[in-house]
């Protein structure tokens, strides 16, 4: 199964590519869409829409992962986040493809072995549980650690005899 994991953010959403079978994991590709910062914000999310288009039709996946937002200080930003989150969830949506929702300590445990690890070991993990990977950026470290979880928690769900992990909010926002 082809895995597309998601980091969203309005400037840099991380993207990353992988393929799981049983519990091998291996790397396909990893990179990050850029949004310009001068662009009137509807601009800067069709230019997200655009590059997630884009790796969805380059790289086939079967299904995708998105982080789940955290609330932070600013209001104006948690809801900018809030908007490049939503192109992030609807693109693979429209695509065909079911979307799984992880939050940050989940997808750091099921990496690390820790809910509360820093980004220097998601990365050391994920290069070496990703022989190969490139990590394009920290972004899409992120996103590849978020296809690993899913990759984990999918095939869990699996040998339980299920279709898909049973916590998973679904982009409809109901609990599967």
């Amino acid at each position: 199964m082809r895995l597309l994991g998601l980091d969203p953010g309005l400037r840099h959403t991380g993207w990353g590519v992988i393929e799981s079978q049983g519990s091998r994991l291996r790397y396909v590709a990893d990179g990050a869409i850029h949004s310009d910062g001068g662009l009137p914000l509807a601009q800067r999310l069709v230019q997200l829409h655009d590059g997630l288009t884009e790796v969805i039709r380059l790289y086939r996946p079967d299904a995708a992962a998105v982080e789940e937002t955290f609330v932070n200080k600013n209001p104006t930003s948690t809801l900018k986040l809030g908007l490049a989150r939503g192109v992030v969830l609807v693109v693979p949506a429209l695509a065909g493809l079911p979307v799984a929702e992880y939050p940050a300590n989940l997808i750091k445990k099921s990496v690390v072995g820790a809910g509360h690890a820093g980004k220097e070991q998601v990365q050391m993990m994920v290069r070496m549980l990703l022989p190969g990977c490139e990590l394009a950026t920290a972004d899409a470290a992120d996103a590849l650690a978020v296809a690993i979880c899913h990759a984990h928690h999918d095939a869990t769900a699996r040998r339980w005899g299920g279709s898909a992990a049973p916590t998973l909010k679904t982009q409809e926002g109901g609990v599967r």
